[in-house]
């Protein structure tokens, strides 16, 4: 037996930063072969969104993902910092086009990403010739987790169709605060009673399966309780939040039902005294991945939100989401933009590497989970099919 099998597997990442940092790490020859570089791993940690409705080649998101520097990407129908031009999704003729180019150029599958929640909160709008659909508020007041099954299902046909494998959805922030002017306002919320939230849930999110659609979770550990939107700035839920929040996660997880779970910008006190839940390591790691059982990939919400951006660096939000727990950095790159956003997170990944603020089994750990949660798309496909 080899030694890569004696230790069950190989602790270390093969070409891990440039020439002169592979002395630095513990490295098995017998196992570089099946591992990519660092570079490539860290990329794996990136959902970024571009500018572009149709990308001429040389496009530089089109660059990152034939460089497998990209795990995967979110489009949007607005363009929030250009409002008079458009973003990624015209029409349907259009997505797919756009959808096909992009999964033809990854050197990996590619996550491709929307908020496909319902209602209000959609990317696909009925404007541009999609079917609308109903928000999760309407759902969980018809009290018939059936009726989300099928309404779930025409939203993930509709996905699947143009090429797009992760909904940002479902929300299972509970109703709990009627004056939240982010979740309950914009009837994103099912319910105030977290076992309906759960029902519909798992309805939502079995019709997406189906369909060969993952999901995310959101927002870890609960949004529905907040005064205010952590899209404009700090959000503090010290006083209105409640472990009832978490529930929906309990369950969804023990089920097996949860594909990835997205973070919330949020500050509790009660729960971390220091950092809101994206960057905490007591919300993320002690929470929910040590309490909760978690052991999917943890996506952060947009690190470009102003909760975010407007109290820490770019380079420190990253440093502090990865030292949480978070696996999937996400920069929507709408409210601002920046073509060279892929580069310079994977410098600022890297120079943590060097200066030794980052194991690099840390990257290979989501790097492998990143590869887990891709490959559980074809394991729907598969039982899809059995059930045909």
């Amino acid at each position: 037996m080899s030694r890569c099998a004696r230790r069950g597997r190989c602790r270390v990442i093969a070409g891990v930063l440039l020439a002169g940092l592979v002395a630095l790490l513990p490295f098995d020859r017998c196992c570089a072969a099946s591992v990519p570089d660092i570079e490539q791993q860290i990329g794996q940690m990136l959902m970024v969104g571009f500018r572009g409705a149709e990308l001429e080649a040389g496009h530089w998101i089109l660059d990152a993902v034939k460089k497998g520097k990209l795990g995967g990407v979110v489009l949007f129908d607005r363009d929030l910092a250009c409002p008079d031009r458009p973003r990624n999704i015209i029409s349907s003729a259009q997505l797919k086009r756009l959808t096909r180019q992009l999964q033809q150029a990854a050197a990996v599958p590619l996550l491709i990403a929307v908020d496909q929640e319902g209602g209000r909160i959609v990317r696909l709008k009925s404007s541009a010739g999609f079917p609308p659909s109903p928000s999760h508020t309407q759902l969980g007041e018809s009290n018939n987790p059936d009726v989300t099954a099928t309404e779930a299902r025409a939203v993930a046909k509709t996905l699947a169709a143009h090429g797009i494998n992760l909904n940002l959805a479902p929300v299972v922030d509970l109703c709990a605060n009627p004056r939240n002017p982010v979740i309950v306002r914009h009837q994103r919320c099912f319910s105030a009673d977290p076992r309906s939230v759960t029902a519909h849930a798992a309805a939502w999110i079995g019709a997406h399966h189906r369909q060969h659609v993952l999901t995310a979770l959101k927002h870890f550990p609960g949004h529905g309780s907040s005064l205010s939107d952590s899209h404009l700035g700090f959000s503090d839920i010290s006083k209105t939040w409640s472990p009832d929040e978490l529930i929906p996660y309990r369950e969804l997880i023990a089920s097996g039902l949860a594909d990835t779970v997205m973070t919330a910008h949020v500050f509790q006190r009660r729960l971390d005294a220091d950092y809101p839940a994206t960057l905490s390591p007591l919300i993320l790691h002690g929470l929910l991945r040590q309490r909760l059982g978690f052991r999917g990939p943890i996506l952060s919400d947009d690190l470009q939100m102003g909760a975010i951006r407007h109290h820490y660096s770019f380079a420190e939000s990253i440093r502090l989401a990865l030292a949480a727990g978070v696996d999937l950095l996400l920069f929507g790159n709408n409210l601002v933009h920046d073509e060279k956003i892929v580069d310079r997170a994977i410098t600022v990944i890297r120079d943590l590497i060097v200066a030794g603020k980052l194991d690099p089994e840390r990257v290979y750990r989501s790097y492998l989970r990143m590869q887990t949660l891709k490959q559980r798309l074809s394991s729907l496909s598969g039982e899809e099919s059995q059930r045909r």
